[in-house]
């Protein structure tokens, strides 16, 4: 007779993403996976196959909460500056009991250029919020908010950049007033 899961499969994940998150792909064991999510060896194997694939799994979960969480940021702003603002101090300040910065900066700068799976989410990841960043700037420059000298996906790109900076400065021990200034700052080369 086989045993059920004791486990729910979204609570470990989450576990697993946050742990990747802290510690990278490569300084998480599968003796820190076991213990940090609570559930046997054999349970990993079984229902995540192995280390990679769970990794790319809690990529995945990463992606999604952070996607949601932005996309539900700047539906529920009231103009488009108001909705670049917010997508910097999400940036910045991330989330309670969340590890600093970005997962998949982190995994990116870790893994990209020796893993093609993690590149290539890494690159989807990075175009979805560019296309978010690119709707923001249209709706700025429809509403006279951002000046129009340049494009949309050209001002997405850019902006998506400055935001990956303050990604991989929020894991050091940088003042948050420092990286505010920077988004401040790069929130002024839209001005018309």
């Amino acid at each position: 007779m086989a045993r059920s899961k004791e486990f729910e499969e979204a609570a470990v994940l989450e576990k697993a993403m946050k742990l990747f998150w802290e510690q990278g792909y490569e300084k998480t064991s599968l003796n820190d996976l076991v213990e940090h999510m609570g559930i046997h060896r054999r349970s990993l194997y079984d229902t995540f196959t192995d280390k990679h694939t769970l990794f790319l799994k809690a990529l995945e979960r990463f992606e999604d909460r952070i996607s949601g969480r932005l996309t539900a940021g700047v539906k529920q702003s009231r103009s488009a500056g108001e909705a670049l603002r917010f997508v910097f101090a999400y940036i910045i300040h991330g989330e309670e009991d969340a590890p600093a910065g970005c997962m998949l900066v982190n995994s990116a700068a870790e893994l990209a250029l020796r893993d093609a799976e993690v590149d290539a989410k890494a690159r989807e990841a990075f175009a979805n919020t560019e296309r978010l960043l690119a709707e923001i700037v249209a709706w700025g420059q429809e509403s006279g908010e951002f000046a129009k000298q340049y494009g949309a996906a050209e001002l997405a790109e850019y902006l998506q950049n400055a935001l990956t900076g303050l990604r991989v400065m929020t894991r050091t021990t940088v003042a948050k007033e420092k990286l505010e200034r920077t988004a401040e700052l790069t929130m002024r080369i839209l001005e018309p």
